[in-house]
C-alpha cells in the first residue's frame, strides 16, 4: 500500500510539470508496477487492495454528492435541463449504438453508452480551474450539464445493475429494478424531507468524531445500497447529497478531501494493476474509433448549447472540448463489468479509452482557439480567438 501510495506520488507529480491530470497518471503507476508488465512488481494480485479500491470509489461519489445540490436546477433553469439532456442523448446514444455495433453483447453495449457518455466531473473541474475558466460565461452551462450527467448517472447506475447481472427473465429483472429504485427513493425522500433531523445527528463540533460519523455513514449506507441491487458508489452519493444540505456540510467537505484524494488514488492504482497493456493492442481499433465518436459528439453537443446561450464559435469550442475527458465514471462501469463477468474486452477497452481522452482533453481544451476556427463562424471570431490564450492567462494569474 505504502509503495502505491509512493507510486502514484512521483508519477502524478512528474505529469503535473507537463499539465496532466492525475488520473491517468495513477492508472498507468499500477499498469507499470503490476503483474502484467517486465520489470518490478509491487502486487501479484490486484485484490489485495480490493477493499481499499472500494473504499476510494464511494469516497470519490460520496464527494460528488457533497457537491451538488438540489438548487442548482432551480438556478439553471430550463436552458441548463436542455443542454444537458441533449448532451446526454447525443453522447450516450452514440454509444449504445456503438456498443451494438460492436456485437459484444447487449450487457456490454449498454455499458459502452455509460463509458462514451458520461464526462468526468473531476476532469472537467480541474481543466477550468488550471485554464482560469471560471468566471468565463460558458462555464456556468458546463457545470450545469455536469450536474444533470450526476443525476442521470444515479438512475442509470441503478438500472444498469440488475442488467449487468444477468438477471433471470423480465420479472425478475423489474423486481430488483424495483428495489433499486425503491431504495433510491427512500433515500431521495431522506434527501428532501430529512435534512433537518440528519443536520442535528451531524451537528458535531469535534472533527474528529465527525470524520468518523460522516464516514460510518457512507460506508454503511453503501453495503446496504448493494443488498438493494444499487452500486455501493450511488449510494454514499446520496449520503453525501443529504449531508452537503447540512449545516455541516461545509465542514464535512474540508474533512473529506484528503481521504477522497489519498483513497481514490488507490481506486486508479488498483484499476492498472489488473489491466494487461498486451490486451490493450486488441481492442485499439475499437478505442480509436471511440474517441473520435465522442470528439464529434461533444463539437456537436457544444454547437447545441451555444444555440440554446448564444454563444459564439469560442465558448461553443470551450464547451465541446472541456467535456471531452471520461474518467472516474468509465472506471465504475469497468468494475462492475468485470464483477458481473462481462467480456474480457471491456476492461482494456475502458482503460485505453480513459488514458487516451484523459491525456488529450486537457490540452485540446487549452486549445480551444484552434477548435474555434473550424467551426460555423469561427473565421469570423478570428481576432477573438487570438485574444483567448490572453485573457486566460491573465484570468490565471489573478
Amino acid at each position: 500500500m505504502g509503495g502505491a501510495f509512493v507510486a502514484a506520488a512521483v508519477l502524478a507529480r512528474l505529469g503535473s510539470r507537463i499539465g496532466l491530470p492525475t488520473i491517468p497518471l495513477f492508472i498507468l503507476a499500477g499498469i507499470l508496477l503490476g503483474p502484467n508488465t517486465p520489470g518490478f512488481v509491487l502486487l501479484d494480485d490486484p485484490h489485495d487492495l480490493e477493499m481499499l479500491s472500494a473504499l476510494g470509489l464511494v469516497l470519490l461519489l460520496f464527494y460528488l454528492g457533497l457537491e451538488f445540490h438540489m438548487d442548482d436546477l432551480k438556478t439553471g433553469g430550463k436552458k441548463m435541463a436542455i443542454a444537458g439532456g441533449m448532451y446526454l442523448a447525443l453522447n450516450v446514444g452514440a454509444g449504445l449504438a456503438f456498443g451494438f455495433m460492436m456485437g459484444w453483447g447487449t450487457s456490454e453495449a449498454f455499458v459502452f453508452a455509460g463509458v462514451l457518455g458520461i464526462s468526468s466531473s473531476a476532469i472537467v473541474t480541474k481543466i477550468l480551474v488550471d485554464l482560469g475558466r471560471i468566471g468565463n460565461p460558458e462555464t456556468k452551462p458546463i457545470l450545469g450539464i455536469i450536474v444533470v450527467e450526476d443525476i442521470f448517472l444515479a438512475l442509470y447506475l441503478a438500472a444498469l445493475q440488475p442488467i449487468i447481472s444477468g438477471a433471470d427473465g423480465f420479472g425478475e429483472t423489474a423486481l430488483q429494478i424495483g428495489k433499486a429504485f425503491g431504495f433510491l427513493l427512500l433515500l431521495a425522500l431522506a434527501a428532501r424531507f430529512g435534512t433537518k433531523v440528519i443536520g442535528k445527528l451531524f451537528a458535531i463540533k469535534d472533527n474528529e468524531l465527525l470524520v468518523i460519523s460522516f464516514l460510518g455513514a457512507a460506508v454503511l449506507v453503501a453495503g446496504i445500497s448493494e443488498k438493494f441491487g444499487v452500486a455501493d458508489a450511488i449510494g454514499a452519493f446520496m449520503v453525501g447529497l443529504i449531508l452537503g444540505s447540512t449545516a455541516s456540510g461545509s465542514r464535512i467537505r474540508d474533512l473529506v478531501h484528503p481521504l477522497r484524494d489519498a483513497f481514490a488514488a488507490i481506486f486508479f492504482f488498483a484499476f492498472g494493476l489488473s489491466i494487461d497493456p498486451g490486451d490493450m493492442g486488441s481492442v485499439i481499433v475499437p478505442v480509436l474509433i471511440a474517441v473520435v465518436i465522442t470528439v464529434a459528439m461533444n463539437l456537436t453537443a457544444g454547437i447545441v448549447a451555444a444555440r440554446i446561450y448564444g454563444f459564439g464559435p469560442q465558448p461553443t469550442a470551450n464547451v465541446g472540448t472541456t467535456l471531452l475527458a471520461r474518467g472516474e465514471f468509465a472506471l465504475i462501469l469497468a468494475t462492475m463489468a468485470a464483477t458481473a463477468g462481462l467480456d474480457p474486452r471491456l476492461s482494456p477497452f475502458i482503460a485505453s479509452y480513459v488514458l487516451i481522452l484523459a491525456v488529450v482533453a486537457p490540452l485540446v481544451a487549452g486549445r480551444s482557439h484552434w477548435v474555434a476556427r473550424i467551426l460555423p463562424g469561427g473565421r469570423t471570431a478570428k481576432e477573438e480567438a487570438e485574444r483567448q490564450p490572453e485573457e486566460e492567462h491573465a484570468s490565471a494569474g489573478r
